[in-house]
């Protein structure tokens, strides 16, 4: 699943987009801020990011994000934008300039040309790895391994979900957030469907499933993993980055 970093500081246009992205069969983080969107550079292997640029400084958070990261940057502008503003993004490092008015099958057309045209090989740093308990999941191979056991069999939807909990220990995900994350297709996982998907994780991976310790369900809410999990990576993150 490509997985796209959005930089908004509007927390609804925030959730909207992630929505967007997941039923769309993309990983969205979402963050309000450039320090959030350096921690999650600095542990997450990100495939494109999403720029919101409506004041001045804009394109200046543009360019320290482009020192950064090699990942394409779309930059959005909720409002029309002057050809000399647009042209300043795209010198800025950005790789496409989306104004409104679009429509949602433009958007979604524009990022995916973005990812598909960014040619830069993913070489070995790019490979890590989730620790927790006694597994290990093998990042870039999908392989869930179990020390003295066999490797673990995971679907694509129960790799995607295992992946958002690992991702987010010890934080209660909502519903909504693990749908999207577990959407392999758009539309192949609805909401009646999360549960199921739960327990057929959890017998994979708790040693008693009927009584979980690792997936621990928020009732009304939706599910938490409760597990400390070690990550050891090398995203793609350029050498000597400036502050941003």
């Amino acid at each position: 699943m490509k997985h796209v970093l959005v930089l908004e500081s509007d927390q609804a246009t925030r959730a909207t987009l992630a929505d967007f992205l997941g039923a769309h069969a993309i990983r969205a983080t979402s963050v309000a801020n450039t320090e959030q969107l350096r921690r999650v550079l600095s542990k997450e292997i990100v495939d494109a990011l999403l720029i919101e640029v409506n004041s001045e400084d804009g394109v200046d958070v543009v360019r320290g994000v482009a020192a950064l990261t090699d990942a394409p940057i779309l930059i959005v502008s909720g409002e029309r934008t002057a050809e000399d503003d647009r042209v300043e993004g795209l010198e800025a490092g950005a790789t496409d300039y989306i104004c409104e008015p679009f429509g949602q099958r433009e958007f979604l057309a524009r990022i995916h040309v973005a990812m598909r045209d960014h040619r830069s090989p993913r070489s070995g740093t790019d490979r890590r790895s989730y620790t927790f308990g006694q597994f290990e999941l093998l990042v870039r191979q999908r392989i869930l391994r179990r020390e003295g056991f066999d490797d673990v069999k995971l679907t694509s939807a129960e790799y995607n979900l295992l992946t958002a909990f690992l991702a987010a220990p010890r934080e209660t995900l909502s519903r909504e957030r693990l749908l999207a994350a577990s959407r392999v297709h758009s539309g192949e996982i609805v909401d009646r469907s999360l549960d199921p998907l739960v327990l057929r994780l959890r017998r994979k991976i708790e040693r008693n499933p009927a009584k979980p310790e690792l997936i621990r369900t928020a009732r009304g809410i939706g599910y938490r993993f409760e597990s400390d999990v070690a990550f050891e990576e090398r995203p793609r993150l350029k050498q000597s980055p400036p502050s941003v």
